[in-house]
């Protein structure tokens, strides 16, 4: 498995060295009249792609961390106790208004 994992690799780079020098080309980027740059196309496309994946990977960044903050609240707070189960023979979905575990409400 290793050596398939190998050649795809080679192959994979070697498509991507053929694409390169065929794009080394210069080309210009314009923003508008503000600013302009001259550069091979191969490499604003790889700058666009490292942007892109920076981009990527902040925003799953500060995902994961805003799912582990949930996931620590979570393991700190006490299980709050479930209603017990309506009785035998009583409507699905509907509970006794009294009892342990319910309070009345006004």
């Amino acid at each position: 498995m290793s050596l398939i994992r190998w050649i795809v690799g080679a192959v994979v780079f070697l498509l991507l060295l053929l694409f390169a020098l065929q794009n080394a080309d210069p080309v210009v980027l314009r923003f508008f009249d503000l600013w302009s740059a001259e550069a091979p196309l191969v490499f604003l496309l790889l700058l666009a792609f490292a942007a892109g994946t920076a981009l990527g990977l902040l925003v799953s960044a500060v995902r994961i961390v805003r799912l582990s903050r949930e996931t620590a609240r979570l393991r700190r707070e006490p299980m709050l106790p479930h209603p017990s189960p309506a009785p035998h023979g009583a409507a699905p979905g509907t509970a006794p208004a009294s009892g342990p575990g319910f309070e009345r409400i006004r």
